[in-house]
Order: C-alpha cells, then sequence, then structure tokens
C-alpha cells in the first residue's frame, strides 16, 4: 500500500508559514514537521548563526518523518522529492508588508532585501512549481489574511483536489517603475533628512 505523501506548506520567510502549517496540520489531523526545527536539530549555525545546511542528507531525514504530515519550510522544494508529496502550499505576501514583517522581526537591512527580492519575482513559487508540477502547488495571498482562515481554505482545495484555477500572483506589476523599485528596496529611513 502506497504511504499518503506530505502536505507541504512554504513560501518566502515572513509569509506566515508555521502559523498556517500549525493550523492546517490541526485541521487535517497531521502531524506538522517543521523543516527549520530539524535542519537545527542536525546542524550547528556557523560564526554568522547561519545553519549550513546538507540538503540531500536533511531531505533523507524528512523523507523518513514526513508520510502523510504537514511539512513547513521555504527549503521544501529543496528537501523533499515530488513523490514524497501531495499537495503544496506556497504562501505570498505583498513585498512591502513583507518588507515590514522582517524588519520587525529585527532581520538586517541586507537580510531584509534578499528576502522582499524573492517574495517580488516569485522564487519559492517558481522552485515549486518547478519540483512538483504545477498541479500539486497552489499560491495563496496571505497578505491580510488570519492564519486560520488561509488554513481552512488550503484544508479545502487540498480535499478537493483539484489544480489552482487563478492566476499566479505576479508583484511586479505593482512594482512597475525604477521609483517604486527603489522605495520598496530602500533603507527605511530613521530620521529627518537635513535641509
Amino acid at each position: 500500500m502506497k504511504r499518503p505523501g506530505a502536505i507541504g506548506v512554504t513560501g518566502t520567510p515572513g509569509t506566515g508559514k508555521k502559523s498556517v502549517a500549525l493550523t492546517l496540520a490541526s485541521l487535517l489531523q497531521r502531524e506538522l514537521v517543521d523543516i527549520n526545527s530539524v535542519a537545527r536539530e542536525r546542524y550547528a549555525p556557523d560564526d554568522e548563526g547561519e545553519l549550513q545546511v546538507d540538503v540531500k542528507e536533511l531531505g533523507s531525514e524528512l523523507k523518513r518523518r514526513s508520510s502523510g504530515a504537514v511539512v513547513s519550510g521555504h527549503l521544501l522544494a529543496e528537501v523533499l522529492k515530488p513523490a514524497d508529496v501531495e499537495f503544496v502550499a506556497v504562501l505570498r505576501c505583498d513585498p512591502r508588508v513583507l518588507k515590514r514583517r522582517l524588519a520587525r522581526r529585527g532581520y538586517p537591512h541586507e537580510k531584509v532585501v534578499e528576502n522582499v527580492e524573492a517574495e517580488l519575482i516569485g522564487v519559492v513559487l517558481d522552485a515549486a512549481v518547478r519540483r512538483f508540477g504545477p498541479s500539486k502547488v497552489h499560491e495563496y495571498d496571505s497578505t491580510r489574511a488570519k492564519p486560520a482562515s488561509l488554513a481552512a481554505e488550503i484544508a479545502r482545495d487540498y480535499r478537493a483536489g483539484l489544480p489552482q484555477d487563478s492566476p499566479w500572483i505576479d508583484w511586479t506589476l505593482d512594482y512597475d517603475s525604477s521609483a517604486r523599485l527603489r522605495s520598496l528596496l530602500s533603507r527605511p529611513r530613521t530620521e529627518p533628512a537635513s535641509t
């Protein structure tokens, strides 16, 4: 008998993966596996506090733990194989809102910009679609949605088993000028400019 595949919840850091995945696991009565937690169990941080992860090794560990579970993390497409996953929810967030969220978390400006750029061009979505195929991937806008309502929507879509019927989100359409892009990616001012 075929083992059930994982239900993936992924997205750029700050899009709400942990909250949504926790609620989704509860709704579907499944175990929750957090990729970052598993990585922290296996790897020590480097001098800058970053984990240097062996994705093959981490993928093997996750395969053992993830059958039938809700698996959450931005590395989902790097560590799980298509055969291991039934459904993938990619959380997206308006880059302006994401920038504020990450700044409130205390991310350094360079890390904020790196993640905002990734969200702007859909890096995590692209990785998920390339890895798992468009029929398994669904996209959800978490900009203003509550985690419980997003989890309920994901559970409905998973149970329905249908591919996504709406077009993919394209944030670049909102940043169609160099002035808008500079504003999005610039360091926030902490004091008024002198005259």
